[in-house]
Formats: structure tokens, C-alpha cells, sequence
């Protein structure tokens, strides 16, 4: 039973059993609800004359009668104690484990899973659909199953009591369900046509949001509305029509139940006059006609929100099984030079990104990677750090198959700056010591030295302790860059990456920053991705990649004496390598 809730709705082992007791728990506490009806009816038999059924009046004892009716009242509040926190104290703590567990499974993820995925849609995973997770198994899952629970007892309680009543009462629930049931395939393909229209309209503010400027720039915001506006307008009908099939479906189910309160009625009467029934079985069932139908009519709701639920619980279990990227945790090498040996890999199949590349990155010595946009030069550093698995070929880092390393482990030796920064809404220390957990601030300020961070960073309001707002916005680009590059100084990794790490720098300061990175580098194994004569003029290594595949590599002198196209595309009169025609 566990093993089946677990597929069923994604759980923990500890929260299938959670869901188990609360069904448990839900049914008892539906089930004790009944107790002051059931004793109403046996304290009124006591009581009436005859019963309307001319036996004799038993004598009641009202104190023992109230002793009893309290009894009963307390024993509903424990049930109702107990149900509250299994139902919801712990059905809550599970909701807290599956973000966490949803954390965990992205830290893991390859990147070309999020190449796939937008942050719209995968912070929709984690918060919206986790929340309406939580939501439904705490108010209206376990309500669903214990409801079935307890009215199939209650059900088979009447039938006892008289089983010609029960069936005059019950006979239009099997009907009232199957209208439902039939309708199950077109409930659910309207929930995931309606998820995935308010996935669109997410992604679609995801991109306003993001893009503002650009939007602004060209004077695309009309177009923008409009696309957002038929987006919001097909969700709604969407909505509309879906309401209107569920709430069709369900008033008709409603309708059918009423006529049990007919035929008990009809039944009643025929029975009561041949005598085979008293006028007071009658009562008891013309009453209960009026309630009894309210837990299937709350279970067909519940149903409904099932089918609603599906839709999420596929989406966890989708991504719980993703394949994660895992090796050993233990790694030593005794050098860290970088070896590509015949890689291939593409981002999507049949278009191959890298073809048969093979170099060495040597540690002590400074590798550039150079060529046109495109070609493949950032793709090939983000591969020599495991940010994907390549599809054929070998990576090597001190000997050792990255493939077979635990990419935390992996990026431990790994210092990168990229073109692109990502900053946080932290203190300009805070977004630094992102480098290396737990420096002083002694070490931060030396590495934000070092970056030529001191100049700007003195400039603003509360200084080191100045927060910089959502991604750095309060920044320039010079000055964000110079930040991604202080973390790396801190960090002070055997093998350092650097995207374009001065592209967004002025001469001087690039200067100055070459100057702090010259000591950065010393001893270490040093990829970088330039295209400026002076940054990459002084490298060790030059690796020239062309369309996924390398054309030539040397070093500077060498392909500059060879005239090939390392040459042509240094005698470019701006000083920045460009591709040739």
C-alpha cells in the first residue's frame, strides 16, 4: 500500500504513511460525525410513546442519556485533534520535503536540462505546483478517500438496518458516479490544455519582465500586450468551458441523487402500508435522505480535483525521473592539466555543436580559445567543467574522466567567470564571498583589491555593505564584471575559466585587471575565450575553433609565421578577432 501511494502522488516513504493515517483519520472523524444522529435516533425510540409503532415506552434516564451525549461530543473533538495534524501538521512537512527534494534533484540536473526549461516554468514547478499540492492533500485528498471510506460504512449500515429502504435510498449513488466517471478523459485533457496555457502566459511574463528595455527600445510593447492579452483571453474561455463541462457534469449528478429522496419516499409509503416497516424506520430514512448524499456529491468534487491534481503530480514525477549527473566525491590529482581527446557533443540531435576536438590545456600555462561568434569557444569551456556530458570522445582532468566525478566535487578546482554575471541581492561583500564560503571579510577585501573593486565600491552609499539590488541593477556592467572576477581571485581554484572576463571594461581598467589576473593565474591551468589582440597575444596556447572543430593551434608567434587564419583574422584593423569571410 505504501509502495502504490508513493508512485501514485510522488511521495516520501514517510509521507505515504502520513496520507495513509490521515485517510484513516478522515474516515473515523466522518464516521464519528454520525454518533449524535445514531443516538438521536436511538434516544427518541426510547422516548416517544410506542416508538409510532405501539411497543411499550422504555424509561429514560436523562442524566446518564447527557453523560453519554458528552461522551460522544468529546470523543468527536480527539478524533478531530488527531485528524488536524495528520491531515494537515504532517501533510504540510511533506510539502516542505518535496521542495527540498525538488532543490536537490535541479542541483544535480545537467545543464542542458535548464537550456531547455525557463526559470518561469521551473520556478512554477517548485512553488506554484508544490503549493497547490499541498493545498489538495491537506484539504481535499484525504477528504476524498476517507468520504469513501466512511460512507460505504455508512452505506452498509443502512442496508443492514433495512435493506429495501437502503436500496431506495442508495440506488441513484452507482448512477451519479458513472455520469462522472464517463466524463474523466475530457476533465483531464481541459486541466492540461488550461496548465499549459498559464505555463505560456508565465514564460510570456518571464520575457516581458526580462526584456523591458529591448521591448521599449524597439517600441514593442503594443505587440507585447497583445500577444499577452490573447494569451490571457484563451485561458479564460478555456477556464469558462471547463467550469461549465465539470459544473454541468456534477449539477446533473446532484439532480439524479435527489430523485433517492423520491423513491424513499414512494418505497416508504408502499411498505409502511402492508405493514412491514413502522412509521418511525420511515422517518429515520426520509432524514437521513437529506444529508446522506452530501459525502458523495463532496467526493465527486474532490474527484474533480483529482483529475486537476494529476496534471502537477506528473510534472514531479517527471522531473524525479530525470537523470542526475553523479561520480566520485574523491578527487586528487597530481597535476591539472585539461585533455579533450575526439569530443563530440550537440545540444540537440542531428546539429552538432563540437566535432572531433582535441587539445591540451597544460597547467602553468595560459590556453586561448579564439574564433568566430558561434564557433563553439564557450560551449568547449563549459564542457571541460562538466556543465554538460559530452556525447562521444573524453574529457581529462589530471588524467582522471570527468565523466566520472561528481560535478560539485569537479568544480571545486574550478574558478570561472563568465560574460554574463549573475549577481544576487546581497551586499557587494556577500555577492564577493560567494567565491569561497566562509572568508573573512579580511580575504574578501583583499581579492575586491586585487579586482579594482575599491574605486566604486567606495563610492556608494553604505560601501562593502551596499546591497546591489535584483542581478547587480544598481551596477554598471564594468562594475559587475569586476565583482565575478573578485569572487574568482577568492576563490583561488588550480584551474581558472574566463568568458570575456574584461569585455565589459574600458582600456585602463583592463589594464589594471589583466595586472590582478597575471597573479591570479600563476602555476595554475588557465582557459580563456577572447577576442582582443592584447588579451590573448600573451597566452601560452592559441586553439583556433571554427564551426565546432579546430582549424589551427600553436602558439601566438607560430600562427602568426603560419599566415593561416588565426593571422587573417588578427590583421582586422579594429584589434578585436573577428571571423573572415
Amino acid at each position: 500500500m505504501i509502495g502504490y501511494v508513493q508512485k501514485k502522488f510522488a511521495f516520501s516513504a514517510e509521507g505515504a504513511k502520513d496520507f495513509i493515517t490521515s485517510v484513516f483519520w478522515t474516515a473515523l472523524l466522518n464516521i464519528s460525525f454520525m454518533f449524535p444522529s445514531i443516538y438521536a435516533f436511538v434516544f427518541i425510540r426510547k422516548l416517544l410513546p410506542g416508538a409510532l409503532s405501539g411497543s411499550s415506552v422504555e424509561k429514560v434516564n436523562l442524566f446518564i442519556s447527557s453523560v453519554v451525549a458528552l461522551a460522544l461530543m468529546l470523543v468527536i473533538y480527539l478524533v478531530a485533534i488527531k485528524q488536524y495534524d495528520v491531515c494537515y501538521t504532517r501533510i504540510y512537512g511533506e510539502a516542505a520535503k518535496r521542495r527540498i527534494s525538488l532543490a536537490e534533484k535541479l542541483r544535480k540536473l545537467p545543464l542542458a536540462f535548464f537550456g531547455k526549461r525557463d526559470i518561469a516554468d521551473l520556478s512554477a514547478t517548485i512553488m506554484d505546483d508544490t503549493t497547490q499540492i499541498e493545498n489538495l492533500f491537506s484539504h481535499t485528498v484525504p477528504q476524498l478517500y476517507g468520504s469513501i471510506i466512511s460512507a460505504g460504512i455508512i452505506c452498509a449500515m443502512l442496508l443492514i438496518y433495512d435493506w429495501r429502504m437502503g436500496l431506495a435510498l442508495l440506488w441513484v449513488v452507482p448512477f451519479s458516479f458513472l455520469i462522472f466517471a464517463l466524463s474523466r478523459k475530457l476533465q483531464k485533457r481541459s486541466h492540461q490544455s488550461l496548465y499549459k496555457t498559464k505555463r505560456r502566459i508565465a514564460d510570456s511574463v518571464q520575457e516581458g519582465v526580462d526584456m523591458v528595455s529591448e521591448l521599449k527600445a524597439a517600441n514593442y510593447e503594443r505587440q507585447y500586450a497583445k500577444s499577452l492579452n490573447r494569451l490571457l483571453d484563451d485561458y479564460e474561455n478555456q477556464q469558462i468551458k471547463s467550469e461549465l463541462v465539470i459544473g454541468s457534469l456534477l449539477n446533473i449528478s446532484v439532480t439524479l441523487m435527489k430523485l433517492g429522496l423520491v423513491s424513499v419516499v414512494l418505497i416508504g409509503a408502499l411498505l409502511y402500508a402492508k405493514e412491514t416497516i413502522d412509521l418511525f424506520t420511515m422517518i429515520v430514512f426520509m432524514v437521513v435522505s437529506a444529508g446522506i448524499y452530501q459525502p458523495f456529491l463532496q467526493t465527486m468534487e474532490n474527484m474533480a480535483a483529482l483529475i486537476y491534481l494529476s496534471t502537477r503530480i506528473d510534472r514531479m514525477k517527471e522531473m524525479d525521473a530525470l537523470p542526475v549527473q553523479e561520480g566520485s566525491t574523491s578527487f586528487w590529482p597530481q597535476h591539472y592539466d585539461i585533455e579533450f581527446n575526439n569530443v563530440e557533443f550537440s545540444y540537440e540531435e542531428d546539429q552538432q555543436t563540437i566535432n572531433g576536438i582535441s587539445f591540451i590545456a597544460k597547467q602553468g600555462e595560459v590556453t586561448a580559445l579564439v574564433g568566430p561568434s558561434g564557433g563553439g569557444k564557450t560551449t568547449v569551456a563549459k564542457l571541460a567543467a562538466r556543465f554538460w556530458d559530452i556525447d562521444r570522445g573524453k574529457i581529462l582532468l589530471g588524467g582522471k574522466d570527468i565523466s566520472q566525478l561528481d560535478p560539485e566535487t569537479l568544480l571545486k578546482s574550478y574558478a570561472i567567470v563568465f560574460q554574463d554575471v549573475v549577481l544576487f541581492n546581497f551586499s557587494v561583500m556577500e555577492n564577493i564571498r560567494v567565491g569561497k564560503k566562509g572568508a573573512s571579510d579580511e580575504e574578501v577585501l583583499r581579492a575586491a583589491k586585487l579586482a579594482q573593486c575599491d574605486e566604486f565600491v567606495k563610492k556608494l552609499p553604505d560601501g562593502y555593505a551596499t546591497l546591489i539590488g535584483e542581478n547587480g541593477e544598481k551596477l554598471s556592467g564594468g562594475e559587475r564584471q569586476r565583482i565575478s572576477i573578485a569572487r574568482a581571485i577568492l576563490k583561488d581554484a588550480p584551474i581558472i575559466l574566463l568568458d570575456e572576463a574584461t569585455a565589459s571594461l574600458d582600456a585602463e581598467n583592463e589594464s589594471k585587471i589583466q595586472e590582478a589576473l597575471s597573479a591570479l593565474i600563476a602555476e595554475k591551468t588557465v582557459l580563456i575565450i577572447a577576442h582582443r589582440m592584447r588579451t590573448v597575444m600573451g597566452a601560452d596556447k592559441i586553439v583556433v575553433i571554427r564551426e565546432g572543430e579546430i582549424v589551427e593551434s600553436g602558439s601566438p608567434t607560430e600562427l602568426m609565421k603560419r599566415g593561416g587564419v588565426f593571422a587573417a583574422m588578427n590583421a582586422k584593423p579594429t584589434g578585436v578577432l573577428t571571423s573572415t569571410s
